[in-house]
């Protein structure tokens, strides 16, 4: 009781980092009285305050930056490492309280340990901590460009507003990482742990080191999601929506390496999604506001144990994994969420065919003896029902659970602080959770507003958002940005149907956007998220890096088997860098130059597509003693040679001819047209191979 009465000091908005040999030392700047300056050391780690900086000299020359928080310290195998954040941008308001995204992250290394090592450890001991280190200094480096970073000096973003309301002036008698739950439904951690909302506190495993130190001040809580707002008229109205997403750590990760539930019943991409509507003006004050409106939505992965292998294939088998254990899981994650939200409404989006209709069936199956009152499960294939184009029928789903957000409300305060809670919330899932949920999340939250507007009086009773263009531009254009956001994060990639979500309208540009992307997820998934998600792992303690144990870091691919990945990277590649000739400026003014980049991009091609034949070559070999964990598709490892072959045979030739036409030309126009039609062939030749990866592999 004693600590909640004493007044609490806030965070730094502003430090200066001086960077010297031995040590780091941040010094606020931002006017804060009786600031103390935080010095790290380079050597041990070891962290003090300090009332000034330490002297400079010819041996002791600092850098000095600006930095605008700290994030926390990681501990591995040869020493710490300090992330601190070097850029920001505002992005708007919460509550009257500015709210900033993380442009640039900085890892400062305290890595002397190895150098001042003891003679009695072992050598070959001390060359292998080194190697590993650099392993993991490797993933730091991937940490570093975490999207979708958030967070503010003055209010608690990993709490929702309903829950933050309940907690009162209570809030302000604590650092915002020890923002108290106890009014709240949901298990306070531990002591040693924040105490802010521990399922959306990003930081919250590298807190941990600077927490024993009470350096309140420093100790700055980072979500990670998203944050979009905009600001409409209607009528005399002024309408302010805020969209603000909050990410689940607990499964946290990438699309194809982190799907489905632990045995606990932590789902992978779990999203917390609060849309906010503010009417006349924006205060700091809950009371000031003359209406203040917050409906929830969440998103998960299908609650039990499933997975897909990553083994090159477009789309990876769904392996179910212990189905017998399906009903318990499910039952547990049901239960935690009926602890934080009340109500729930499980929508399913699943197709009802193949692989997802395995999945679907599961978990219906797993819901049958757990649905009640509080919890509904309903079934709508997306696909079948709305296609790719016809968005509009998710009005049929809407009929189906009108009664449900009708019943369990949403949060709303007005002018004479009277309030009424949300009750419930509406849980929505597909395969990724991402593209399809995205739209039916945002058509769920485009009726609750229309709802909210007429019962406060600004919407006539037919009146819809659709009657406004500017704040149904506004709207979807919100949406979607916030759809790629949540999407960039899981599968590296903007969410797919963004044009129809944006425009209302499938245009031909969308749909060759979306196989893009499509394409690019498939690189991302068998290339590159295995590394991501190491590095994940790493950062939020669930690979903890032990120095007496075990230091092998962990790793997804390896052995023989990461040598069969060689043909598709080349594939992508070239027909990726054929795709690039579209981007060389035919100019009459500089035809020479345009034909000389026109001959180095056929004998580069050449290079590419022999370089390709003797991986595919190897690949066959590996295929004969690796049999199925090479995998890939013999058939459409032929098809690919037949492919490299033609584009290599096609190149040579075209080269010759160019070189001697060239000399015969006697107009520049001609010569234009020429090299564009040629630009165009080998175009559609890398169409055609690209087609061919997309469908056999």
């Amino acid at each position: 009781m004693k600590e909640k009465a004493e007044p609490v000091q806030k965070l730094y908005t502003r430090m200066r980092l001086w960077e010297f040999p031995d040590e780091y030392v941040i010094e606020p700047t931002d006017g804060s009285s009786a600031s103390s300056s935080l010095s790290i050391s380079q050597v041990d780690a070891s962290m003090k305050l300090i009332d000034s900086i330490p002297e400079c000299s010819s041996f002791r020359v600092p850098k000095i930056q600006m930095i605008f928080g700290v994030v926390g310290m990681l501990k591995l195998v040869a020493g710490s490492y300090l992330f601190v954040i070097t850029e920001r941008k505002c992005v708007g308001s919460y509550l009257g309280h500015l709210i900033f995204k993380v442009i640039s992250l900085k890892v400062l290394p305290c890595v002397h340990s190895v150098k001042n090592s003891t003679p009695e450890q072992n050598l070959l001991y001390q060359l292998r901590q080194k190697k590993v280190e650099n392993e993991f200094s490797r993933l730091l480096k991937v940490a570093e460009r975490t999207t979708g970073l958030y967070f503010s000096y003055d209010t608690n973003l990993t709490l929702s507003t309903q829950r933050l309301y309940d907690l009162g002036n209570e809030s302000k008698m604590l650092p915002l990482w020890r923002q108290s739950l106890s009014k709240g439904t949901f298990p306070c951690p531990p002591k040693c742990l924040p105490q802010a909302e521990p399922r959306f506190l990003w930081n919250s495993y590298m807190l941990e080191a600077l927490i024993d130190k009470k350096l309140d001040p420093y100790l700055l809580p980072v979500v990670q999601g998203s944050f979009h707002n905009f600001q409409a008229t209607i009528g005399k109205e002024i309408v302010d929506v805020t969209l603000i997403a909050r990410r689940c750590t607990r499964r946290n990760g990438t699309r194809m390496w982190r799907r489905g539930a632990d045995p606990v019943g932590h789902v992978a991409n779990f999203v917390e999604t609060e849309q906010i509507i503010q009417i006349n003006g924006f205060t700091s004050s809950f009371v000031q506001i003359p209406f203040l409106i917050f409906p929830l939505q969440v998103r998960g992965s299908i609650p039990f144990l499933w997975e897909q292998i990553v083994d090159l294939t477009y789309k990876p088998k769904f392996e179910i994994v212990r189905p017998e254990e399906a009903p318990q899981i499910a039952e547990r994650h049901f239960l935690d969420l009926r602890k934080m939200y009340g109500s729930v409404l499980a929508v399913d989006l699943l197709n009802k065919h193949g692989g997802e209709g395995r999945l679907s069936d599961m978990f219906s199956n797993a819901m049958q003896p757990i649905v009640s009152e509080d919890l509904r499960y309903l079934h709508f294939d997306f696909t079948k029902i709305c296609g790719h184009v016809h968005f509009e029928r998710l009005s049929f789903l809407y009929d189906q659970i009108a009664d449900f957000l009708v019943k369990n409300g949403y949060f709303l305060l007005n002018e004479e602080s009277e309030k009424m809670e949300q009750l419930g919330v509406v849980r929505t899932n597909c395969i990724d959770c991402l593209d399809r949920t995205n739209i039916t999340q945002s058509m769920i939250a485009r009726k609750i507003l229309e709802l909210q507007l007429r019962r406060i009086g600004v919407f006539a009773a037919e009146e819809t958002i659709s009657s406004h263009p500017k704040l149904d531009r506004c709207f979807r254009i919100l949406w979607a940005n916030h759809g790629d956001g949540i999407s960039i994060q899981y599968s590296g990639t903007a969410a797919l149907k963004g044009d129809l979500v944006r425009s209302g309208q499938r245009r031909v540009q969308g749909i060759l956007k979306d196989r893009y992307i499509s394409l690019k997820r498939y690189y991302l998934n068998n290339f590159s998220d295995g590394t991501k998600q190491d590095a994940i792992d790493l950062l939020q303690g669930h690979y903890k890096v032990s120095v007496g144990g075990d230091i092998t870091p962990p790793s997804q691919t390896g052995g023989l088997e990461a040598i069969a990945l060689i043909h598709s990277v080349c594939a992508v590649l070239s027909a990726s860098f054929v795709f690039g000739i579209d981007r060389v400026v035919i100019d009459n003014n500089v035809i020479g130059a345009s034909f000389v980049i026109h001959f180095l991009q056929l004998e580069m091609i050449q290079d590419i597509c022999f370089s390709q034949l003797c991986g595919e070559a190897l690949v066959l070999v590996l295929h004969l003693l690796l049999g199925p964990r090479a995998g890939f598709s013999v058939i459409g490892l032929v098809c690919n040679c037949m492919i490299n072959l033609g584009l290599l045979v096609y190149s040579i030739v075209h080269c010759l001819y160019e070189k001697s036409s060239f000399s015969s030309s006697v107009s520049h126009f001609n010569t234009t047209m020429k090299v564009k039609e040629e630009t165009e062939k080998l175009k559609y030749l890398a169409f055609l191979q690209l087609a061919i990866i997309h469908v056999i592999l």
